[in-house]
């Protein structure tokens, strides 16, 4: 046996590993773990991690399809075609749009690795991405990956939150935007839709819509599709996800829809990367857009149930928060002088209730925490309740 008579040499990570974003709420569930194993009673609600089962057909489908040996095997690595076809007849549904599912949809194995495969897909470095901000921090991961540069375009109060289209830049290449909005839970109209549409087809620029709150609306109004929008298949792709509709956040399944050349790209960057999602997932997947919608709409009710009862609760104690208008998310303005780290890292601290600092969304973000609504309305009203203590 050979022994080694020297040190080990360090491994170190390629540049492209320095250069990607500090993962900061995973640093805040780790403290709200620690705290929960050392026997608090911690409240999160800063994840946005659903709560309830996935419906029954749902599972039921998928324990049928997994004892079909066509899909112990190598399926597709672009996946079910009968897939695809359920995402067309889910848009054409929901939405008014005719596409054809061989062309325009691209299975991917949950959206959040779609969002990032499509910056591999079109950026070179030193190429530029428009992301929001506030916004979704995994958009930043495969922009950093590709070794491309963010431009932000800043969400404010004073525009309902959306893009301030004057930091538009006509020299990016990729624009990411996302509607219900997460962090903020607002929508976004048609108008504005078309807007940006005119802009990037204008500037040869692709779009990237974020819909993975598409179902999940609340006081009756709706969202809004690229893809129903003029020109919208042809200046970019949507993203789609049955994780949030149907509570299947851990079965990871998604879809991009649009433009069939991006589509093309996709397809090629996942066949080097990976193969599809195990087939009886996707069976289960074509269950959950085919069969019974009920689920879905009882799944709104509650959030927005939610919604009303931890805002009422937090009138109590002075803290006015504007009600979202869809995703799982509130955004509501810090209540005291402190930073949105202070105050979240506070709230921790004293109450065991975590939140996430609207900061870890962007620096437009300071000044607001982000609040889940996947916990249970006693457990909201008793969040509300300790937060009040500290007002």
């Amino acid at each position: 046996m050979i022994q080694s008579r020297t040190s080990p040499k360090p491994i170190s990570p390629a540049d492209r590993m320095r250069a990607l974003p500090q993962q900061f709420f995973a640093q805040l569930v780790n403290k709200a773990e620690t705290l929960r194993q050392e026997g608090y009673d911690v409240i999160n609600l800063g994840q946005g991690n659903p709560d309830q089962a996935t419906p029954e057909n749902i599972v039921s489908a998928l324990q049928s399809a997994a004892t079909d040996s066509r899909y112990h095997k190598y399926i597709p690595f672009s996946g079910l075609q009968s897939m695809k076809t359920a995402v067309a007849a889910w848009y054409q549904s929901r939405y008014g749009v005719t596409i054809d599912p061989a062309r325009h949809v691209a299975i991917l194995i949950g959206s959040k690795i779609g969002l990032q495969e499509l910056s591999l897909a079109l950026l070179n470095p030193g190429d530029r991405a428009m992301v929001p901000d506030p916004g979704y921090p995994d958009y930043w991961s495969g922009i950093r990956l590709a070794g491309a540069d963010m431009v932000s375009l800043p969400l404010e109060a004073d525009l309902n939150f959306l893009p301030d289209l004057s930091h538009w830049d006509p020299k990016a290449k990729l624009a990411f935007f996302n509607y219900p909005n997460n962090p903020t839970g607002r929508l976004a109209s048609g108008e504005f839709f078309d807007e940006v549409i005119n802009l990037a087809i204008r500037d040869g620029i692709t779009l990237a819509h974020d819909l993975a709150y598409g179902d999940i609306t609340f006081d009756g109004k709706q969202a809004v599709s690229l893809l129903s929008r003029p020109g919208g298949i042809e200046a970019g792709i949507e993203f789609t996800t049955v994780s949030k509709s149907y509570n299947m956040a851990g079965w990871r399944l998604g879809f991009a829809v649009g433009n069939p050349e991006i589509i093309r790209y996709l397809e090629i960057l996942q066949d080097h990367l990976h193969c599809s999602q195990f087939g009886a997932v996707q069976q289960a997947g074509i269950e959950a857009l085919t069969g019974p919608q009920d689920s879905v709409k009882a799944l709104v009710n509650r959030y927005q149930s939610r919604r009303d009862a931890f805002i009422n609760e937090a009138k109590k104690f002075g803290w006015q928060i504007p009600p979202s208008e869809g995703s799982i998310f509130m955004w509501c303005p810090v209540p005291t002088k402190e930073t949105a780290v202070e105050f979240a890292e506070r709230v921790l601290a004293q109450e065991k209730v975590v939140l996430a600092p609207g900061s870890g969304f962007g620096r437009v973000g300071e000044g607001y925490v982000r609040i889940s609504l996947t916990a249970s309305t006693s457990q909201l009203i008793d969040a509300a309740q300790r937060i009040g203590r500290l007002l």
